[in-house]
């Protein structure tokens, strides 16, 4: 069954990036927000207790310090995983809907064609480790009712990003180096944030959606295509390789996710990533607090 507008709604993870988006999303709506300093998702009888009264649980908290991961797994498994299981047996107890959001980050990276959503998992990372835990102890726990939406690669108005990261560096560089050799989708999460509503709104099964905008581009296609909406010269992005940028946890080189669960669902998938990045500098997402970017 569809969610109603008239359903109840409870956010967690609510004062991030993503969860700002969900919430104007859902405006007009019966919205219980709940951020960290709120709800702890690892606490058993908090989360069953917070889940009590609404019919749907939009879960967008997340421990999302992907490098610190790698040394700090228990707490990266504790909120991305465990906290994952907890919602779906909360959710379920009540005969609830959840929306897990989950990440590219749980495929190796090795394809060469678009993940479809039934391909096989294998995370090299542990933050991708404990995001893959979270999706199949959520889809174990509460199988007809959890969607687990795969997004990346996010940008948007409410929080620190690459593409805000980007436009603040051009205001100290003359030029700056992005890396041209790994794939993936740069998604705006007002996108992702308006599409989980429409697949709450809808019919749709339960199971794996992948929530990114369409299209594919390198992170040094993407700097260039931030530089030009913001009015800068793109040729200030030069590319390099991921050799120059080594970090503790490895990068999917491949992350481009396949949307056909959107289409089998009667569903439209998201918008091509130029376009809404086009949309999202109109509305001032590429802002930062540094205006002399825009200037130069």
């Amino acid at each position: 069954m569809a969610a109603a507008q008239n359903s109840k709604y409870l956010v967690t993870g609510a004062r991030g990036m993503l969860g700002t988006d969900l919430l104007e999303a859902l405006f007009g709506r019966d919205v219980t927000v709940l951020g960290r300093a709120d709800l702890d998702v690892t606490d058993r009888d908090a989360v069953f207790a917070a889940v009590q009264g609404h019919d749907v649980v939009i879960n967008a908290a997340a421990y999302t310090a992907v490098d610190a991961a790698e040394t700090d797994e228990e707490a990266a498994l504790a909120v991305n995983g465990t906290a994952a299981g907890l919602l779906a047996e909360a959710t379920a107890s009540v005969g609830a809907k959840l929306v897990q959001v989950s990440t590219d980050y749980v495929f190796d990276g090795d394809a060469t064609e678009p993940y479809p959503e039934d391909a096989t998992i294998a995370p090299v990372s542990a933050y991708g480790r404990t995001k893959a835990e979270g999706e199949q102890l959520a889809l174990a726990a509460n199988p007809e009712g959890t969607y687990v939406v795969r997004t990346a690669w996010l940008y948007g108005a409410h929080g620190g990003n690459f593409a805000k990261t980007m436009v603040k560096l051009a205001a100290s560089h003359d030029t700056v180096k992005v890396v041209d050799d790994q794939l993936g989708q740069p998604t705006w999460t007002a996108d992702l944030a308006t599409q989980i509503v429409a697949l709450l709104d809808s019919d749709a099964p339960a199971g794996v959606y992948h929530g990114t905008n369409s299209g594919s581009a390198s992170w040094f296609e993407f700097a260039q295509a931030v530089f030009d909406e913001a009015g800068l010269d793109p040729a200030r992005v030069l590319p390099t390789d991921s050799s120059a940028f080594v970090r503790p946890a490895p990068r999917p080189s491949y992350s481009v996710l396949g949307h056909d669960a959107w289409a089998r669902a009667g569903l439209t998938p998201m918008r091509p990533w130029r376009e809404a990045l086009a949309e999202a500098a109109n509305r001032g997402v590429l802002q930062t607090d540094d205006h002399a970017a825009s200037s130069r």
